[in-house]
């Protein structure tokens, strides 16, 4: 768990430092800058737009009668990258940006899947194994 916290909190902050400052010496501090807002503001709308549909999907799903399970990955993923988006910094946003298109985001919830199977998996192996079964 601690290096992953590392890696999130640590590492990840000073790559994005790294990168804005080598994009900052070849284009100029003024457009990193306004590139950096710009990718916030633009994050922001297209996560919106993305989560509307999605709220949209889901909604027909209800009146349905179907769980819309696909649609809540899909919000959480959406939520996701609309942090990204506004973390200031071009590697997260290229993240949120491929979180946020729907061909690329199924490959993140192919990705979640298996963690969550394999999460459960070694959950219920530790239950068998404490319960003596």
């Amino acid at each position: 768990m601690f290096p992953k916290i590392l890696t999130i909190f640590i590492i990840l902050p000073l790559l994005e430092l790294y990168v804005i400052i080598e994009v900052g010496a070849v284009v100029g501090a003024l457009p990193t800058i306004l590139f950096v807002v710009f990718t916030a503001v633009a994050g922001v709308f297209l996560t919106k737009l993305e989560g509307l549909r999605t709220l949209r999907r889901m909604q027909q799903q209800i009146m349905l009668a179907q769980m819309p399970a696909e649609e809540l990955v899909d919000s959480v993923l959406i939520c996701v990258a609309g942090v990204l988006l506004l973390t200031p910094g071009f590697l997260t946003d290229l993240l949120g940006v491929l979180i946020l298109i729907p061909s690329t985001r199924s490959v993140f919830k192919r990705w979640l899947r298996y963690r969550f199977s394999q999460y459960m998996s070694t959950k219920t192996m530790a239950t068998i194994r404490s319960e003596g079964l």
